[in-house]
């Protein structure tokens, strides 16, 4: 299991354009991808559950992954948080 943590950079946080690109990234891979906030685990594959989080700006957010590709299923989503100004 892979699991890395990412402080919210974006200004609007994790709303709907870019909670839509996690889910389609996260959605890529057979790995089971979760987004941990504010106590709380949601499956990163599903939009009304990244979407209940709620993030804000300035958010510490917790990802893990867990299975075969986790390692590309990572990889790609560092690179979208960052491509994307969301998170570093």
């Amino acid at each position: 299991m892979s699991k890395k943590s990412y402080t919210v950079i974006a200004g609007t946080g994790i709303h709907a354009r870019p909670a839509t690109l996690l889910v389609q990234t996260a959605s890529q891979f057979s790995s089971d991808i979760n987004l941990e906030y504010n106590g709380k685990t949601v499956n990163l594959k599903s939009i009304m559950g990244v979407m209940s989080l709620g993030i804000g700006k300035g958010a510490e957010i917790v990802i893990s992954a867990n299975g075969s590709d986790e390692t590309a299923a990572f990889e790609s989503i560092e690179t979208l948080l960052k491509s994307e100004g969301l998170a570093n």
